[in-house]
C-alpha cells in the first residue's frame, strides 16, 4: 500500500444528458444536483451534489455545445472524452438510462500525483490538467479516454486519481444535503486483479470488491434524511 492512503473524492454518474442524470439522482436521493459547469478540454459538463465528509457526487454528460465551439476555433481532432463517454459500450448502456459508472480517489499532498505517475506509468494513466471556473486539478486519464485499468481489469471499478491544485474543494462551496455515503461496492470478473491494484494504490479501504460471472458494476449506498437509498 502507498504510504499515503487515498481518500474518496467523488462518485460519477454518467448520463446521456445532464437533465436525465440530474433527474435520476434526484429521484433516488431526494436532492437535485446543482452547480458544476463545463470542461472545455473534455467537451463535457456536469452537476454536483454534496456528500458528508468532504466528498461529492458528479453527474456528467457530453456537452452538446462544446463541439460547435471547438469547430469554430480549432482544426485539430479533439482528444477522447474522459470516463469512456465516447465508447460505444457506454452509449449502448446509457440508452437504458443514467448509471453509477465510476469513482475518483483523491491524492493528498505531500504526495505529488504527476511525479507518482511518472514513476509508475504502467500502473497510473497520464495526468491531465483540467479547470472549471475557479477550480484546477490534475486527473489520471488514459490516452483513449477509457477507464483506468490494470492488467486488463478496470471497467470503472478501479478509480481515477485526482489532485486538486486550488485550496478549495468543490464540496466546500456546495449546499449541504444531509446525505452521506454509507458503502461503495463493486463487482468484477477479475476481482483479484482489481483488489491487487486497489491495495497498491492505497484505496482498498474505500470500496468492497467481489467476484462476479457477469459484467463489472458499481453500487453506492447512502444514508439520507429519508432513509437508506441505493444508486447503481
Amino acid at each position: 500500500m502507498t504510504a499515503h492512503p487515498l481518500r474518496l473524492d467523488h462518485l460519477v454518474v454518467s448520463a446521456r444528458t445532464l437533465d436525465e442524470g440530474v433527474q435520476y439522482v434526484a429521484d433516488i436521493l431526494g436532492v437535485e444536483p446543482a452547480g458544476g459547469g463545463a470542461h472545455p478540454l473534455m467537451r463535457t459538463h456536469n452537476r454536483l451534489l454534496n456528500l458528508w465528509g468532504g466528498a461529492y457526487l458528479e453527474v456528467i454528460a457530453v456537452d452538446p455545445h462544446a463541439d460547435v465551439a471547438r469547430e469554430a476555433t480549432e482544426t485539430a481532432a479533439p482528444r477522447p472524452r474522459l470516463f469512456a463517454l465516447d465508447a460505444p459500450a457506454t452509449h449502448a448502456r446509457l440508452e437504458n438510462g443514467p448509471y453509477l459508472s465510476h469513482w475518483v480517489a483523491r491524492v493528498d499532498r505531500p504526495k505529488h500525483l504527476p511525479t507518482w505517475q511518472a514513476q509508475y506509468p504502467q500502473r497510473i494513466p497520464p495526468i491531465v490538467p483540467l479547470t472549471r471556473g475557479d477550480f484546477a486539478w490534475g486527473l489520471s486519464v488514459p490516452e483513449d479516454g477509457a477507464f483506468p485499468a490494470w492488467q486488463g481489469a478496470g471497467d470503472g471499478v478501479l478509480p481515477s486519481l485526482i489532485q486538486w491544485d486550488t485550496a478549495r474543494h468543490p464540496s466546500t462551496v456546495l449546499p449541504e444535503t444531509g446525505i452521506a455515503l454509507k458503502a461503495l461496492k463493486g463487482v468484477h470478473p477479475q476481482a483479484d486483479t482489481v483488489a491487487a491494484q486497489l491495495q497498491w494504490l492505497g484505496a482498498a479501504h474505500l470500496i468492497d470488491v467481489q467476484a462476479t460471472d457477469g459484467p463489472a458494476a458499481l453500487v453506492a449506498e447512502f444514508e439520507t434524511p429519508s432513509g437508506l437509498r441505493t444508486l447503481k
